[in-house]
């Protein structure tokens, strides 16, 4: 069973020739696993080309754009192209409504779904780099991306999230977070690890990633963004 995308590339403002290529951007594996006569394949491949597509075409935009150090360019395109901003974007356009996901699936919210969206966006730019080249993806994410530049600059999202909470810490208390892989999922080819930061024995945040680096990162900016909620109220 096929969906009427025609909706979804009004909304992105590029229309597929190959219908297929964009269906297959929002086939989940596990959608498969219940559906074996679908006649497309998941979208791992698409989302590893578009991985590579998307920060090809940041880093020389920020690199045209800017004649900051080459530390500044690539902690900026960090914060534009991590899991949770370009799944931001996903919800934005709608790619929501278009997953083909198993029931269980269908099911998830917050982190699980975002990881989710932020594949589909990268399995969107792939194919959308498949289907109509270079220049149309590179106007697709100036479009629909870079503009977060403006807020990730404003905010100082772009700073290191384990310096930063290192730093705080420190400096309240005099002790250095440690890192824990809490767990780990998926293959070896598609591993997803959970970290918990702590402090002391006190658990502060947890993050999700495609490998411990990135998780750890997310697991102090989740400490971070705990720590300024607490400090409002």
């Amino acid at each position: 069973m096929t969906k009427d995308l025609s909706s979804f590339e009004k909304r992105i403002g590029v229309v597929f020739n190959d219908k297929d290529l964009l269906q297959q951007v929002f086939v989940h594996r596990s959608y498969l696993n219940e559906h074996k006569s679908f006649p497309l394949e998941h979208n791992e491949r698409l989302e590893f080309l578009g991985d590579a597509v998307l920060e090809l075409i940041v880093t020389e935009y920020l690199y045209k754009k800017f004649p900051n150090p080459e530390g500044d360019l690539t902690n900026w395109r960090s914060a534009l192209v991590r899991g949770e901003m370009i799944a931001q974007i996903a919800v934005r356009l709608g790619m929501n409504d278009y997953l083909f996901l198993s029931h269980g699936e269908s099911q998830s919210t917050g982190k699980s779904r975002n990881l989710i969206l932020a594949n589909a966006f990268e399995a969107l730019i792939g194919a959308m780099y498949l289907g109509h080249g270079y220049e149309t993806t590179q106007r697709f994410i100036q479009e629909q991306l870079v503009p977060e530049l403006e807020l990730i600059q404003r905010d100082e999202l772009h700073i290191d999230a384990k310096s930063r909470f290192q730093e705080l810490i420190q400096d309240r208390l005099s002790v250095t977070p440690t890192y824990t892989v809490l767990s780990e999922d998926g293959p070896d080819h598609d591993k997803q690890f959970t970290v918990g930061v702590y402090v002391g024995s006190e658990l502060r945040g947890s993050g999700d990633g495609s490998s411990k680096q990135r998780a750890e990162q997310a697991a102090a900016q989740s400490a971070l963004e705990r720590e300024r909620a607490s400090t409002i109220e």
